[in-house]
């Protein structure tokens, strides 16, 4: 059994503080440990259920924030930037399951511990055929367009219940409720990461019943930007359809090309709205 597990910061738990997921932020180095020992503990319930390999990639912001000495030694770890599947670099066909730890919920969503989608506030809404879309929908459909099923998704509460709505039965481990976007009551992680451990272990098994989200092709990704200014910057992308004052639109047939443009755009859009920040 081959599993791949894509571990976000924001629904990591303990953190509620942006600063603890930024380098150089008050908490960062404590932040990136407890984002090692969410991960670890997704790793060992995979080999608590038999799991032969497992992949992990870190997909929060500079995407090395995850600690190589204190990864689960059984594992691989995927860090860096500028890789083609950015949250989903390593997943293959290959591979019988996909989790995701430490996720969010979309931008916009109430009580959502530290909500965004993709970037800190550039982009409003996310859009994957139509469909309203934050992380978790985009990840899982690369994983669907592969025939990955998502077996686990841990996160705050509020993640957790946009992984019901988006996948269905899927099993979730919430480690903290939002009050507000910048707080939250937690579970202390060493509870929080043995809650992990067992789901993931039931999650994978019982992978009989899993499905693979599966969205139809060709794939259509929307974009509701925070200004006019972005829009128009990525209007000027070969591809890239502008549909209205900040909104823009990018249609494929190859899945991973959702991911690349999407990155490329969130560069653009970034530099322009004079933050840069992707938080993943």
């Amino acid at each position: 059994m081959r599993v791949f597990v894509s571990v976000d910061m924001e629904g990591v738990s303990g953190l509620t503080d942006p600063d603890e997921m930024r380098a150089g932020g008050r908490g960062y180095e404590r932040g990136c440990e407890l984002m090692t020992a969410d991960a670890n503990a997704a790793v060992a319930g995979a080999f608590d259920a038999g799991a032969d390999e497992v992949i992990v990639t870190d997909a929060h912001g500079s995407t090395k924030n995850i600690r190589a000495d204190l990864i689960d030694e059984r594992c691989t770890l995927i860090r860096g930037p500028y890789r083609p599947l950015r949250m989903g670099q390593g997943l293959d066909t290959g591979h019988d399951a996909a989790m995701f730890v430490g996720y969010h919920a979309r931008a916009g969503v109430p009580h959502g511990v530290l909500n965004h989608t993709w970037m800190g506030y550039e982009i409003q809404n996310l859009y994957l055929n139509g469909e309203i879309c934050g992380e978790i929908r985009l990840i899982a459909a690369l994983a669907g367009s592969m025939g990955v099923p998502v077996a686990l998704v841990a996160g705050d509460e509020a993640a957790c219940a946009e992984a019901r709505e988006v996948l269905g039965d899927v099993e979730t481990v919430a480690v903290k409720k939002g009050i507000d976007r910048y707080s939250a009551q937690i579970l202390p992680p060493v509870r929080a990461q043995a809650r992990i451990r067992e789901a993931a272990g039931r999650a994978l098994g019982d992978l009989s019943r899993r499905r693979p989200y599966t969205v139809p092709s060709p794939y259509t990704l929307g974009i509701d930007w925070a200004s006019t200014a972005m829009a128009e910057s990525c209007a000027m992308i070969p591809g890239i359809k502008r549909l209205g004052p900040r909104s823009v639109e990018f249609t494929t047939d190859d899945y991973a090309d959702i991911l690349g443009v999407l990155g490329i755009m969130a560069s653009i859009g970034g530099s322009v709205g004079c933050t840069g920040q992707h938080y993943g």
